[in-house]
Order: structure tokens, then sequence, then C-alpha cells
């Protein structure tokens, strides 16, 4: 095998090597093509509240965005779509969704069944993708305590109006009490000076 002349083996070398260029700045831009922001991690709720699970994401083109529930009770699609194109939405969560063009969801009336791990994939057209996670935890409103302390509240008030009433019954037996025994000393004082002025 003879060897090529120079000027071929020079013209061949920079073509392999703008091509392994390519190769490696496609894989670069691939690496790099989805990232996302959570700017709220965890999330409290009570029962009936409504939710935002707020999320931004930055890619080449348009994504598919994937929203993924995981709790006790297993782990179930919430949406996938397109920004721009009609959302698809699981028949668990049909008409308690509302999604936004950044990746975000809105969830109506959460319940206590809705705590868990909410999961979002951000896939672009390319194959690469990025995961994030939200926790929701949901409580519930205590009646049975706000009840306890409303009957507790109304008790007490019941106990101090019998309290003060009896302060005021009290208070008046002792000035008829002090009335008499004034109007008893005075008689007393009025009899004592009629027998000194008797007996003078």
């Amino acid at each position: 095998m003879r060897p090529l002349p120079s000027g071929r083996r020079k013209t061949r070398g920079i073509s392999l090597g703008l091509f392994a260029l390519c190769l490696a700045a496609a894989r670069c831009l691939q690496s790099q093509g989805v990232s996302l922001y959570i700017p709220q991690a965890t999330i409290n709720a009570t029962v009936e509240e409504d939710i935002l699970l707020s999320v931004e994401y930055s890619c080449h083109g348009v994504p598919t965005i994937e929203w993924t529930y995981s709790s006790n009770w297993g782990t179930q699609k919430i949406v996938e779509w397109k920004p721009g194109t009609q959302a698809n939405i699981s028949q668990s969560h049909k008409d308690r969704v509302c999604t936004f063009d950044n990746g975000s969801i809105q969830l109506f009336s959460v319940g206590v069944r809705d705590s868990g791990y909410y999961v979002i994939t951000v896939t672009e057209h390319l194959g690469s993708s990025q995961l994030g996670t939200i926790v929701l935890h949901v409580s519930e409103i205590l009646y049975e305590d706000l009840h306890f302390v409303a009957v507790f509240l109304a008790f007490l008030i019941a106990v101090a109006a019998v309290l003060i009433s009896l302060m005021w019954v009290c208070n008046k037996c002792a000035y008829k009490f002090q009335r008499k025994r004034r109007h008893k000393l005075k008689e007393s004082t009025t009899e004592e000076t009629e027998l000194q002025d008797v007996e003078c």
C-alpha cells in the first residue's frame, strides 16, 4: 500500500478534526440541553386549598413536560403536554389540574391523599431530560380541637359569670348586714343615752 500524498493527509486530518469537534459540541449541547429551576421544593398546605407547583425550565426547542405523583398509595401520572398544545390529563386529576407553559401546574382543592412527591420530567426533542421533585404536605384543619377549645371557653365564661353573680350577692348581703349592725348599734346607743337621762 502506498502512502497518501502529504496534501491529502492534511485535508483528511482537518476533516476528521472538524468532525470530532462538531460531535463533541453536539454532545455538549445535548447534555446541557435542559435546565430546571424549582423555587420552592417543599410546600405545606391545608385541605381544600389551591396549590401552585411552580417550576421554570430552559432548553432548546419545545420540550415534553410530564408530572407524576408518588406516595404511600402508589405512583401515577398526572399530566403530560408540550407547551402550546393541549395537556393530556389523567382521569384521576381531571378538573383538578391547570397547566402553564413554564411547566408549572396548579392543583385545585387538595386533600390529605394529595400529600406526597410530585416529580416533573422535562424532556427535550433531542432526548436529554431533567427531573425535579416537589414535596407536598397537606394537613387537615382539626375542627375537633377547635370545638374542644370553644366548649372549654364557654365553660370558663359560664363559671366566671356564676362567680361574678355570687360576689355581687355576697356584697349585697354584707352591705345589708353592716346596715343592720349599724342600725342596732345606733339603737343601743340611743337606749343607753335615754337610760342615762332617766337615771339623772
